[in-house]
């Protein structure tokens, strides 16, 4: 039998690394405690103060409150001083952290955590068989992308996003049918319908819970140019149906990606234009190995939008298939000009700016 060699050094580094790596989990799971229970916003609002106060500020518990901090202060993130049994959150800290940070809050992205523990064990199966686990296992998912998504198309959509096509807002002014593919909780399709009220627009999905609170919010707003049905988007007929269809981070997710772009370069009017907006990523490994977001990308991807495909008989793209991958489907279905372009300050997506001949 062979025998390895150990770098001893090698070992006890990549052995500190493991309980970097442990720690970080750890402290992800206060970070979504934090965002959740508002702790963040109430500190970024307090000088240094005690855990009482904090708790009283927050409107919480003060020993869960004071466990949570050990865990902060433990954790780098909140700063500690032990003579005046002080708290504090530090300014740089709460611009990554807080409510008021918009789309630099990363601590939205800590709620995964939680979200995917659940479905370890159905995971595993899935390992082990194949398959897939439905979107039925994810409760509140919906509600977790339109609070992270949300705070991205609040700062960007009407004034960066969609300016990126070339005379699209003069278009959207005069007014023109736009359509969004896989419109989860729908507040895009508000935005856009609020900001541009001479232009019609839709929102298809199959969830039904972010369909109830897209309908909600379009009645709150007092929208009368926004709807929203439930479809399975690989079915869309309406041939030259619409102006502008968008699809925001939905594409890689679909069981039948390769039907659904298809059925929507089918549906766009001759000059008309498809918007995808999708995870900004190379197709090839070894091209993803610096992604500021890497492991949160294959994870996230193996956790649900991989496997909810393969639970209704999908191809399983996954959400690093990649512009590669992306440009291949998207000429595959009709579109023979695309732009890819990108937002600063996004590193999460690319904006592919699609048309037929």
């Amino acid at each position: 039998m062979a025998t390895t060699q150990v770098d001893p050094a090698r070992q006890e580094a990549f052995a500190g690394k493991m309980l970097e790596i442990l720690n970080g989990g750890f402290v992800s799971l206060m970070t979504s405690l934090g965002h959740r229970t508002g702790l963040f916003d109430a500190m970024a609002g307090l000088p240094a103060a005690t855990s009482a106060q904090i708790a009283e500020a927050a409107g919480l518990n003060e020993r869960y409150v004071r466990e949570w901090l050990g865990a902060m202060v433990t954790g780098g993130i909140v700063e500690y001083d032990p003579a005046a049994v002080a708290y504090r959150l530090p300014p740089e800290h709460g611009a990554s952290l807080t409510r008021a940070a918009g789309p630099d809050n990363l601590a939205t992205m800590a709620q995964y955590m939680t979200l995917f523990a659940p479905v370890e064990g159905e995971l595993i199966e899935c390992f082990r068989r194949g398959g897939g686990i439905p979107y039925s296992s994810y409760p509140g998912f919906s509600e977790l992308m339109a609070e992270e998504s949300g705070q991205v198309f609040d700062a960007t959509l009407v004034d960066v996003t969609l300016p990126l096509v070339p005379g699209l807002v003069e278009r959207l002014e005069r007014g023109i049918d736009a359509l969004d593919v896989g419109c989860g909780s729908g507040h895009p399709v508000n935005l856009m319908a609020k900001a541009f009220p001479a232009s019609r627009f839709a929102g298809y999905d199959f969830g039904e819970e972010g369909l109830a609170a897209a309908r909600a919010e379009a009645v709150e707003l007092g929208l009368a140019n926004a709807r929203f049905e439930a479809m399975d988007v690989a079915a869309i007929d309406e041939p030259e149906g619409y102006d502008l269809i968008t699809a925001f981070d939905s594409i890689h997710d679909q069981a039948q990606p390769r039907d659904v772009l298809a059925r929507i370069s089918r549906a766009l009017r001759p000059g008309g234009t498809f918007l995808m907006v999708d995870i900004a990523a190379s197709s090839r490994l070894e091209e993803n190995v610096d992604h500021p977001l890497g492991p949160a990308l294959y994870t996230v991807s193996c956790m649900h939008c991989m496997t909810v495909s393969l639970a209704y008989g999908g191809e399983g793209l996954g959400a690093a298939w990649g512009e590669e991958k992306a440009l291949e489907l998207l000429a595959e279905a009709g579109f023979t000009q695309v732009d890819v372009k990108r937002v600063d300050g996004d590193v999460w997506n690319s904006y592919y700016v699609a048309a037929r001949a």
